[in-house]
């Protein structure tokens, strides 16, 4: 028998109407737009686009417009990897992206919380 899934699971997803926006909002990677390198890669992962969690969902982090931006497959993976020693400098660029667009955003108003919902 299946495990049912933890009731806090649907808030850290992101639902369709808020990947629509952030897919308008950012228009393309986010990390592309900065200009990070894009070496040994394939067509196929610079085009295929991801909605990446700031606040990863391992992490509780809720499935917001606040706490996500849109990335090719090969940024992604790079920030959820880190296995080239990114990962911090990505965040931190991650960061100001978002505080650019929401002055009071706050990284604490990005976690699920039992009694928030």
């Amino acid at each position: 028998m299946a495990k049912k899934p933890h009731k806090y699971t649907k808030e850290l997803q992101f639902d369709i109407k808020t990947r629509e926006k952030i897919i308008e909002r950012d228009g393309g990677c986010i990390f592309c737009m900065m200009g990070y390198p894009r070496e040994n890669t394939t067509w196929l992962d610079l085009t295929i686009r991801d909605i990446m969690h700031f606040i990863p969902k391992s992490q509780l982090g809720l499935g917001i417009e606040q706490n996500g931006a849109l990335g090719c497959r090969y940024h992604h993976s790079k920030l959820d990897n880190g296995n080239e020693g990114l990962r911090e400098e990505m965040l931190k660029d991650f960061e100001a992206y978002l505080r650019n667009i929401y002055p009071d955003w706050d990284k604490e108003e990005l976690v699920y919380r039992k009694y928030d919902f």
